[in-house]
């Protein structure tokens, strides 16, 4: 499994400094006192990736253990991360190492995560750092950055007859439109079951090349409307289903199995964060494909002739607060951000400051794809988008809305479109109202 607030915001999925890579000594102290001390002993590490965890994670844990001799990484895998470790965290039994969850506003990040440093310091080491800080300071350590995009089977597309990618949202519509009267494969896939794939349409912030998107919402009374993006992405999703181009029966999607579906050419188009291209090339290579089959094209939506796109970090590692040990947790995090690999293996843009862009976003570049990183929430609003989403009961970066969205587009829940992004405008906008000052 994978999803990240990558974008959530990503948003979208920040920060240690800078431990001296892979010797066996102590760790910098510019992280504090709860980190000094000797890296040796135990430590349990929490991660969403069931799907790699008894394989290439335990690759990872030996060679940290090489590289700090006298300690041992363990991994927990949890399929419904968010919701999980989110409740875990209240009851400090999220292990030593944990990614913070989305749904941790970051005026709650003292209260469950160690500080790793200030901002400007970490800053120097570390890209992404504004997204899990607080008051100055960081607490988290980013795995690696992403982008949004749909990825798609070039097979199919061809087969359908399609030369050119879409520019607007018609445009798409028309594309899948194609798929479904020209080719056997279903054209769009939701993944509604395991409902977190959803999350991903809050993702491309950056599409209307705004730094501001997201902050925008909370002044934003009526956001399911105009130009927002997330009027514009959900618009495309709701017609997407409505118009009978996704699975016939969402309740019985499946993502594991929806990656092999795509790499063999029975679905042809999903949206994801740019992380999910390598996991999908991987499926075309097991299934007898070449992984070339797989594509990724940017939102379907252009300003002034050039499509934009957000540029976020994927889930950062924290040290939680109910670590017993802290130096090797630190020690983790850092080495897991700069040594392993992880980015590489996602296709994503490394988590240190200068990392370059990875080749699977090669055609982006083609395209010429700008990126777009979103500012952070101005000092002492930290808090409020999470604020707005608890009391207006809108998960804007979760997927429980938009499953939501997809019952009412299907027939399987009353409302049109226009009714129930009012019902939406009306709850956001007096969570804002609310909230307002």
């Amino acid at each position: 499994m994978k999803m990240r607030h990558v974008l959530a915001g990503f948003g979208v999925l920040v920060l240690a400094a800078g431990l001296a890579a892979c010797s066996g000594g102590s760790g910098d102290s510019s992280g504090g006192d709860a980190f000094a001390g000797k890296i040796t002993g135990t430590i349990t590490v929490l991660t969403n990736r069931t799907d790699i965890v008894n394989t290439t994670f335990k690759k990872y844990a030996k060679e940290f253990e090489k590289a700090y001799p006298g300690t041992n990484v363990k991994f927990e895998a949890i399929t419904n991360y968010e919701q999980d470790v989110t409740t875990r965290l209240g009851s400090g039994n999220a292990g030593d190492v944990a990614l913070i969850p989305t749904a941790v506003g970051r005026a709650q990040l003292p209260q469950f995560f160690e500080p790793l440093g200030s901002e400007a310091s970490v800053s120097k080491t570390y890209r992404f750092v504004a997204n899990q800080s607080y008051n100055g300071k960081a607490y988290g350590i980013p795995t690696y950055g992403s982008t949004m995009g749909f990825v798609y089977n070039k097979d199919v597309w061809k087969q359908a007859g399609i030369t050119a990618l879409p520019k607007t949202p018609s445009e798409f519509l028309d594309d899948l439109k194609q798929i479904k009267s020209k080719t056997s494969a279903t054209p769009y896939y939701t993944n509604y079951h395991d409902q977190w794939p959803l999350s991903q349409w809050n993702g491309d912030s950056g599409l209307t090349n705004n730094v501001d998107a997201v902050n925008d919402l909370n002044t934003n009374k009526a956001p399911w409307s105009g130009k927002t993006y997330v009027n514009i992405s959900d618009s495309l999703l709701f017609d997407i289903v409505h118009d009978g181009l996704s699975e016939v029966d969402p309740t019985t999607t499946a993502w594991e199995s929806s990656k092999g579906y795509l790499a063999q050419g029975q679905i042809a188009t999903m949206y994801l964060g740019s992380w999910a291209i390598t996991q999908m090339q991987d499926a075309a290579t097991k299934a007898g494909k070449s992984a070339d089959s797989i594509g990724y094209m940017p939102f379907p939506y252009q300003v002034k002739g050039t499509y934009y796109a957000a540029l976020a970090p994927d889930y950062l590692q924290g040290v939680t607060k109910a670590s017993k040990n802290k130096p090797t947790a630190y020690a983790w995090a850092n080495w897991f951000a700069k040594k392993s690999g992880y980015a590489d293996l996602n296709g994503g843009v490394g988590a240190t400051v200068g990392s370059k862009n990875p080749a699977t976003l090669n055609n982006f570049a083609k395209l010429g794809v700008k990126y777009v990183e979103q500012a952070p929430a101005p000092k002492g609003k930290e808090n409020l988008q999470n604020q707005i989403m608890k009391e207006s009961q809108i998960d804007l970066s979760g997927g429980i809305y938009r499953q939501k969205l997809v019952d009412v587009a299907r027939g399987a829940a009353s409302g049109t479109k226009a009714s129930y992004f009012a019902s939406l405008n009306q709850a956001w906008g007096q969570a804002v109202a609310d909230n307002a000052g």
